[in-house]
């Protein structure tokens, strides 16, 4: 019994730990979205782990440019299993899908769920602090 709980532990931890983490300063998420608006979106399609499909437009942006904690640059692909996740200065956290995302002006409008994309949450990119992607692993994929 102890050496099933010792095995589901050392699984659930190593699960936690693969997705790696990767930071976007502020300035350089404000440029990766600069001159993208609503006229540009593209169509896609997301397959859930169920099978189901939800059509939706986003930004025609292929890979993310980033950094990971060492400071070495990255580009990471972008997909539906994106997650973006900005820190305010009080260190509120708030997580979007990274496809489900837009940006007006100063302010970040995004969506924390895949399954109701219609609660959304907008926050200021002037109170954010800091600015995490990962790819957390969920089972959606595009499709033509």
């Amino acid at each position: 019994m102890k050496f099933k709980t010792l095995l589901i532990a050392a699984g659930l931890a190593s699960l936690l730990s693969s997705c790696k983490t990767y930071f976007i300063s502020v300035d350089s998420f404000r440029q990766q979205f600069s001159g993208l608006d609503s006229s540009g979106l593209r169509r896609v399609v997301t397959i859930n782990p169920l099978g189901g499909k939800t059509t939706y437009k986003t930004y025609p942006i292929d890979s993310i440019l980033c950094f990971d904690k060492n400071g070495v640059n990255m580009k990471l692909k972008n997909g539906p299993s994106i997650e973006i996740r900005f820190t305010d200065k009080e260190n509120k956290k708030t997580v979007f899908y990274f496809d489900l995302i837009t940006v007006h002006n100063d302010t970040v409008t995004g969506s924390r769920s895949r399954i109701i994309t219609s609660i959304k949450r907008s926050i200021p990119l002037s109170n954010v602090k800091t600015i995490e992607v990962q790819d957390g692993g969920k089972k959606y994929n595009y499709t033509k």
